[in-house]
């Protein structure tokens, strides 16, 4: 049995550093906030919405939901290298993530990329351009939902950890929301990058979009909006690991010393599909 998600949760804990007076990253897509805070956000998101998920959920059931990756961003804390081309653990993060959402969705995801080489990074994929570039994460959100058939689980691809268990319990969400987000215990309180999107999202998005608010939960108060909460996402992983993203040399060499600890760990034979990396 699935557990419901929460349409008015009370919010993430705080990182550590914020109660020690810690300056918040002021490129977290969701502030770290009171627990009413958050609560109010999706509260106001589900506002003259009743019904919107039904819609949702009935283009779940009639098709299948898709999967994208979003290669995005300058990576200018990357020396500007292309960051899913990194390799952890043997395996570039493209190419395992590649992997995972085929294993999720049954089929091969769609890649959002502006870099001119792309389609050479994975000629098998289909690859896309932002359709309005140069409008940030939720640019690429967009494009994302506006390009696939179907409910789509994006992915940021400097994400190497990502499990398919977890993948697939978000696109499950879109049967009950129109958008389905992880909580995280992390700065961001929630990963906008790493959630599910319905099609409900696309007018949504594109109003924020033409209104100049570019932040990657704007849209939010046009549509539902599911939160998986902590300790379901847990089921699927350690969220520190499951959230863990690259964006810089530093995080590359502690990604790696995460996956050789995690292979090494005498529980890592023990751990369910769902929880393998």
């Amino acid at each position: 049995d699935q557990p419901r998600l929460s349409p008015a949760l009370g919010g993430p804990r705080q990182h550590r550093g914020h109660r020690r007076g810690h300056r918040p990253d002021h490129r977290a897509t969701v502030r770290a906030a009171p627990r009413a805070s958050l609560q109010a956000h999706v509260q106001r998101a589900h506002r003259g919405r009743r019904g919107a998920g039904a819609r949702s959920g009935e283009a779940l059931l009639s098709g299948s939901v898709h999967g994208a990756i979003l290669a995005g961003g300058g990576a200018s804390r990357f020396g500007g290298r292309p960051k899913g081309l990194e390799v952890v653990g043997g395996e570039r993060i493209l190419d395992r993530l590649v992997r995972v959402m085929t294993a999720a969705f049954g089929g091969p995801p769609l890649l959002v990329a502006n870099a001119p080489d792309a389609p050479s990074w994975r000629p098998d994929l289909r690859v896309v351009p932002d359709v309005r570039p140069g409008l940030g994460a939720l640019g690429g959100i967009y494009t994302g939902v506006l390009e696939t058939p179907a409910p789509v689980v994006l992915v940021a691809w400097d994400m190497p950890f990502v499990s398919e268990g977890l993948l697939r319990r978000l696109g499950e969400g879109l049967r009950e929301q129109d958008a389905v987000l992880p909580q995280s215990d992390g700065r961001r309180g929630l990963e906008p990058l790493c959630a599910a999107y319905g099609p409900a999202c696309r007018d949504a998005i594109a109003q924020s979009l033409d209104q100049g608010d570019l932040r990657a939960i704007a849209f939010h108060e046009r549509i539902s909006v599911g939160i998986l909460p902590l300790s379901e996402v847990a089921r699927y992983g350690d969220p520190e690991v499951l959230f863990f993203n690259v964006n810089t040399t530093d995080d590359l060499a502690r990604a790696e010393e995460l996956w050789r600890r995690l292979e090494s760990s005498p529980s890592s034979a023990g751990r369910t599909p769902e929880r393998r990396l």
